[in-house]
């Protein structure tokens, strides 16, 4: 019975190159071949499917087979992707610039790639260092290329890692849609099909990037918030959650006249492991943890972090009411005040956030008399909104600069906000109280998410098919006025895996499974006559979500 998964894992160590997988698969096999129970299932586990390449690219644990990020499945995807940038060119030779951040093999991937888009005949160009994502996505516009390749597993667990693909020319630097992901998921599996990694060309004439593709990332972000008069004296406090961003970050403040910061001085270097944090993401309960004993150490005004890669930014500013007297805005507290920022400057064109983000900039961009645009999760749809002048995910992703970077970027939002924060006190003001006027401006907008870790995916997909065969007809107290069922939207809406529940107080629910993690998420919004009633309203709104979903898991 293990027989051929056996022969599978056989043929996988025989092709690859990297001692540390190999010696794990060698070791796995040997325990398999003297009936090891426990070695045979987890064999199957890493050979009876591959990790699957989509819009979001490639992103697993890493580890020996098919189904893991390593040495073997990344120079598959590189061949294969190779392959459909040479079908797709016209006249010219297509180039592939290629980045990498600072997690466990990110650089060995990355130059694995280089190598095989050389060798196959392509342009490649390699970042001259660990840099954070955003600089990538500059990186494909500013230098011309036909394509991108990030290697990096954003905020996902240590023992992860991906592969995140951005097309140029008419896609403009941004992250692959479909029908994208499918063409070149197939050159893929071809790859894997037909030949052994070590039948794949390679060539060491690859280029690799100056600093002048920094250089000009940082002019570039610096002009996002030209420190004004109300920066000087700033008390603030940065993580780099154990990635990559602060050596670019500093750069940019220096350039735009910024203090620096008080850094956390345990998680400013990359480091791989991410020894200090359980899940390197500013969202998790405890990631910010060293943050605040670092502001109240510092008697700090505000906190940033980004995330590993720093595509992401975090917020926080002092709340006496928050335990430990530090509170981390949502993802939609900053998307909302960025907005604004971006809309009292715009003549024309599109604010645009994801169909899972507040509603309450679309009542911004009504205000301003700007246009508007909901759309699928990902800054691959956000990004490509006609006319965009600012959009943004809850997720705490934020895109300020959309002539310069197509894709979210934690550092010029970091820069951006610090302008914000700037002016404000320009004025005796704080970020609080700028949210304060945004909600008396705009409404009483409050949005939560309950989120459920799965150990096994298919969890979620049992309980989006129960949802759909009995759908709720209220939500606790509150009634549902209609369901749209994304799956089935009209041509031309956004399409999806998607569940958005209408409750008849104008309170909105959206369940959808996460495209990056094992979850299922349901995100919450409601709008409120003032601050109290808008907790209320989501408070009775979570515990009726909370007991939907417990339901439809029995």
């Amino acid at each position: 019975m293990s027989e051929g998964v056996l022969d599978v894992a056989r043929g996988w160590l025989a092709q690859d190159p990297d001692p540390q997988t190999s010696d794990e698969l060698r070791a796995l096999i040997e325990r398999a071949e003297a009936g090891d129970a426990a070695a045979v299932d987890d064999l199957h586990g890493r050979f009876d499917t591959r990790l699957a390449f989509g819009t979001a690219g490639l992103r697993g644990a890493l580890g020996a087979g098919s189904n893991r990020m390593n040495r073997v499945l990344v120079g598959q995807a590189a061949a294969g992707f190779a392959a459909y940038l040479r079908e797709r060119a016209t006249d010219e030779i297509p180039s592939v610039v290629v980045g990498y951040d600072g997690r466990r093999n990110s650089d060995v991937f990355a130059r694995d790639s280089a190598e095989i888009f050389a060798g196959a005949g392509l342009r490649a160009i390699l970042l001259p260092r660990l840099l954070p994502t955003p600089v990538l996505a500059f990186a494909v516009r500013h230098l011309g290329a036909s394509a991108g390749v990030m290697v990096t597993a954003s905020h996902n667990p240590p023992d992860d890692n991906g592969y995140k693909v951005y097309l140029g020319g008419a896609d403009d630097g941004a992250q692959i849609v479909s029908p994208a992901d499918a063409e070149i998921a197939a050159h893929i599996d071809e790859v894997a099909a037909r030949a052994d990694l070590g039948a794949i060309p390679r060539s060491a004439d690859y280029e690799t990037a100056g600093e002048d593709v920094v250089d000009a990332y940082v002019r570039a972000t610096a002009l996002v918030a030209p420190a004004p008069a109300g920066a000087a004296g700033l008390n603030w406090v940065y993580t780099a959650m154990h990635g990559v961003g602060h050596e670019t970050l500093s750069r940019i403040l220096e350039t735009a006249g910024y203090p620096a910061p008080t850094v956390v001085a345990d998680q400013i270097e990359p480091d791989g492991r991410f020894p200090t944090v359980a899940f390197p993401n500013p969202e998790e309960p405890g990631a910010m943890d060293l943050s605040f004993e670092a502001a109240r150490a510092a008697g700090a005004e505000l906190i940033l972090a980004n995330d590993p890669d720093a595509d992401r930014l975090a917020v926080a500013i002092p709340d006496a009411a928050a335990s430990g007297g530090w509170r981390r805005l949502t993802g939609n507290e900053v998307g909302l005040l960025l907005g604004w920022r971006a809309a009292r400057t715009a003549t024309a064109g599109t604010l645009a956030c994801s169909i899972v983000s507040s509603p309450g900039l679309q009542a911004i961009a009504e205000h301003y008399g700007l246009d508007f645009a909901a759309t699928l999760t990902g800054f691959k749809w956000i990004s490509r909104a006609p006319g965009l002048v600012y959009g943004f995910e809850e997720a705490l992703g934020y895109l300020v600069n959309p002539d310069t970077v197509r894709d979210k970027d934690g550092i010029s939002a970091a820069v951006a906000v610090l302008g914000l924060v700037a002016e404000a006190r320009e004025e005796g003001r704080t970020l609080g109280d700028l949210l304060d006027e945004s909600a008396a401006t705009f409404g009483h907008f409050a949005s939560g998410q309950v989120s459920l870790r799965v150990d096994n995916v298919s969890v979620i997909g049992r309980i989006m098919s129960a949802l759909r065969a009995a759908p709720p007809a209220s939500v606790g107290t509150v009634a549902v006025e209609r369901i749209e069922d994304l799956l089935t939207a009209p041509e031309g809406s956004p399409r999806g895996d998607v569940l958005r529940v209408w409750l008849t107080d104008g309170s909105r629910v959206i369940v959808r499974p996460s495209g990056t993690e094992p979850k299922l998420k349901a995100y919450l919004d409601v709008r409120g006559d003032s601050a109290e009633d808008a907790a209320a309203r989501l408070a009775a709104v979570d515990a009726g979500v909370r007991e939907i979903l417990a339901a439809a898991q029995t």
